[in-house]
């Protein structure tokens, strides 16, 4: 079997998580990596339950990989039934030897359940480790206490930080351009290949700025990627970054970024970007400016590669950056107002779960104008006067009457700014 096939080892890794998963009970959920907890989990009770089962149509929920019944049939130690798609080991000694020999190690010391089994035989692998790299928020803040001793609490409190399972956004439930879809994937390149990029002294990688109008995905997108990539989200906490004392913000601002160097890997994000790195040209007090010249040099010496920090930040203002932090990042990504086709088939994201008779085509030729905040606000407004009526079905007149009664509201407010 080749083993440079496409999907072979993703395969071999689901079915061998599995079988390990099923046979130790001490392995719990939050040992399995990203993707495959958020497949196998009970959304009410988020439990994965024993035993896992693995089919065709879970590896292609997963990985995305299709023609999976062609590497099945290359890979002698698997056997499946042709009725449902179901796959398994046999025996599971073989894929997992056949597993050892690729070159697996990142894969398998990224994926605790992996790890607690190769370690008997391989001492450079660690389930402690690989543990480490993805646990709970409390473990987080032990953590931080641990090395920062009385200065935790100071410094968690510039931060909010989440696990991956704690996002709210999934980026495969966002409507994205062909652009911001390939620049993720550049990025998750990026962190698989840290070592080969810290060989080779490429270091100016992993600093994307979004830029656009409120409402248009940059922010739920930044904190997507955390579940995505399976990192913790380290999110600024602009309010107290920003402190009325001289010299403090900048202070601040140095330990954000140490903080984040310190749980690398993962992702700083920094909302509202302009708020702290608006131009020096302005009339800021001198303490402001020192603590842009902070943040720009903090920014500076951040990588993604030696670090393992993603830095992502977010602004509405592209104006009103100071013009030195535009260089401090190597992808600027725009996000626009969504043209008809992306508000249809943003409206057909949201509405997806709902039992609903509904045109998107025809609402989004209605909805020019309107962000991806805007319409996900438009069937939230539909939904509720559906349930003022003990309805749980919405059809086109509730969405025609809610984009009616935004409109409304979008003029009002436009009136009372002009006057």
């Amino acid at each position: 079997m080749d083993a440079d096939k496409p999907g072979a080892m993703e395969i071999i890794e689901l079915l061998l998580t599995a079988d390990i998963y099923n046979s130790v009970a001490d392995l719990g959920a939050n040992d399995l990596p990203q993707k495959i907890r958020d497949h196998y989990r009970d959304p009410e009770t988020g439990i994965v339950s024993r035993p896992m089962r693995v089919t065709l149509a879970d590896v292609e929920k997963i990985y995305g990989i299709e023609g999976g019944h062609a590497i099945v049939r290359m890979l002698p130690f698997i056997e499946q039934e042709e009725s449902d798609g179901h796959i398994w080991l046999a025996p599971f000694d073989s894929g997992a030897q056949w597993l050892a020999h690729q070159d697996s190690y990142d894969l398998i010391q990224s994926n605790p359940v992996l790890a607690f089994h190769y370690q008997k035989d391989d001492p450079t692998i660690s389930y402690a480790e690989a543990r480490w790299k993805r646990p709970p928020v409390s473990e987080i803040e032990a953590r931080i206490e641990k090395m920062f001793g009385e200065e935790a609490d100071s410094l968690m409190k510039l931060v909010t930080i989440k696990v991956p399972g704690e996002v709210r956004s999934r980026l495969d439930e966002l409507v994205l351009t062909d652009e911001q879809h390939e620049e993720i994937a550049k990025a998750q390149k990026a962190l698989e290949y840290r070592d080969y990029l810290k060989d080779i002294g490429l270091f100016e990688i992993g600093k994307i700025l979004l830029v656009g109008p409120p409402g248009t995905g940059k922010t739920s997108s930044a904190r997507a990627l955390g579940r995505w990539f399976d990192l913790p989200l380290v999110e600024v906490n602009l309010s107290m970054l920003i402190s009325k004392y001289l010299g403090e913000t900048s202070k601040n601002i140095d330990n954000v970024f140490m903080l984040a160097k310190k749980l690398g890997p993962c992702i700083l994000f920094i909302d509202e970007f302009d708020f702290v790195a608006k131009t020096r040209d302005s009339d800021d007090h001198g303490a402001m400016k020192r603590a842009v010249n902070t943040l720009l040099k903090a920014v500076d010496e951040v990588s993604l590669v030696e670090d393992g920090v993603l830095l992502v930040a977010a602004t509405n203002y592209p104006q009103l950056l100071d013009h030195a932090a535009w260089r401090r990042f190597d992808k600027v990504l725009s996000f626009t107002l969504p043209d008809e086709d992306m508000r249809s088939r943003i409206l057909a994201m949201v509405l997806r779960r709902m039992d609903a008779s509904v045109d998107a085509d025809a609402l989004a030729r209605l909805t020019a104008g309107y962000s991806g905040s805007d319409l996900r606000l438009v069937v939230r407004e539909a939904v509720l006067n559906a349930l003022l009526e003990d309805r749980k079905k919405i059809d086109q007149k509730d969405l025609l009457r809610a984009v009616a009664q935004f409109q409304r509201r979008m003029d009002d407010h436009r009136a009372n700014s002009i006057t």
